[in-house]
């Protein structure tokens, strides 16, 4: 047993060390998204969200890493890789729309000016749309019309579409207040 450490001694060292990294890292970024989400008024659902793209974007940043460390030879798992990006690729085209979505979500909990509780109103030529925004998911708005309808609105279609923040709130009845 004390030959295995011994000849592992710097990979393990190594190891070690970029697991520290990147777990200082991890929780570096949780919390600089945790406070731009309380800076800019987010829902905490929205940022754990991003959270965990952070969190899995740093597991395979770091499973990268240490793959390098060990030498993991790639040419033996080249036929293994190339059939495992064979199926993903397959799945992602399928739900590209999922994931552009999920991309869209990412984009407006950094970019957009409008949270939970505003007013929108799409800029759509055949589906315009005035509405409160109760939620702000992964994939979707759940937006309330002032008819009192709610409707889902994909995220995707909101970095494609005109969105004009009215000033005034729609109240529970569909009477707006000043």
């Amino acid at each position: 047993m004390n030959d295995i450490f011994t000849l592992y001694q710097k990979e393990l060292l190594n190891s070690l060390f970029v697991i520290l990294i990147l777990v200082f890292l991890k929780f570096t970024l949780s919390k600089i998204i945790r406070k731009v989400g309380d800076i800019s008024n987010y829902n905490a659902a929205r940022s754990t969200l991003i959270i965990r793209y952070v969190n899995i974007a740093v597991f395979l940043v770091g499973i990268s890493i240490i793959s390098i460390i060990w030498n993991v030879n790639f040419e033996d798992l080249g036929l293994l890789i190339s059939s495992i990006f064979a199926v993903i690729g397959v799945a992602l085209f399928a739900q590209w729309s999922i994931l552009s979505n999920v991309t869209a979500g990412v984009i407006l909990f950094f970019t957009f000016p409008f949270k939970i509780g505003d007013v929108i109103e799409i800029q759509d030529k055949d589906f315009p749309i005035r509405a409160t925004i109760e939620d702000i998911k992964a994939f979707h708005l759940m937006l309330r019309t002032e008819e009192g309808d709610l409707v889902t609105y994909p995220n995707n279609l909101l970095l494609q579409k005109g969105v004009k923040v009215s000033p005034q709130a729609v109240e529970d009845d569909g009477s707006e207040s000043l």
